[in-house]
């Protein structure tokens, strides 16, 4: 697209393009001359809305962020619905989408970002996961609240086991996402004893 052209929302066009990239080829391939040729855009259009790459992807991990926060909201209206394994296998598998799990691979590797992440929202561990296990421990306190699981349950922990276990399960590019049986199985099992130990 030529320089001059109006474009109604650059930023989220240029977001849409650095996911299309992430979801198709994943973090290695993402670069700033990669999304401004995908969304059909020059270089400069980037440059004009975002100090540097690094501002422009600390900006779409952040929007990933929000999204998680939307997530926590619903999973913790879930609590006392369903089964505990059955919102949490849900919750999994909203959450490790692939452009998700690209981020991720993005945030661990890109030094730069992390540091500006963490300026960001200051906290402990990989942003994104971190969020992620901060709306499961908040899900799993909810439920230990209603009874529903263990009294004394290491909501926090749990979360920990929950989302490495997912990420795992979520990050092996070739042959797609794991199905909802397969992140069901390790959930049940991950959780088997806080589930079982709330009827003692």
């Amino acid at each position: 697209m030529p320089t001059g052209v109006h474009i109604r929302d650059a930023r989220r066009h240029l977001f849409d393009a650095a996911e299309r990239i992430l979801f198709r080829d994943g973090p290695n391939t993402l670069t700033s001359r990669a999304v401004a040729a995908e969304a059909g855009v020059a270089k400069g259009v980037l440059h004009r809305h975002f100090a540097d790459f690094d501002a422009f992807l600390v900006d779409l991990v952040q929007e990933r962020i929000a999204r998680i926060d939307d997530q926590a909201a619903a999973l913790r209206e879930a609590a006392g619905t369903g089964t505990v394994a059955g919102n949490l296998t849900g919750a999994l598998m909203d959450l490790f989408d692939p452009v998700a799990v690209a981020i991720v691979g993005l945030v661990v590797f890109r030094d730069e970002l992390r540091v500006r992440l963490r300026q960001a929202r200051p906290g402990r561990g990989i942003p994104v996961l971190a969020e992620a296990a901060a709306m499961i421990a908040s899900y799993l306190d909810d439920e230990c609240e209603l009874g529903r699981i263990a009294v004394d349950t290491d909501a926090d922990a749990l979360a920990l086991s929950l989302i490495g276990a997912g990420h795992l399960l979520f990050a092996e590019r070739e042959g797609g996402p794991p199905d909802a049986g397969a992140v069901g199985k390790v959930v049940t099992a991950v959780i088997a004893d806080v589930v079982q130990r709330r009827l003692l």
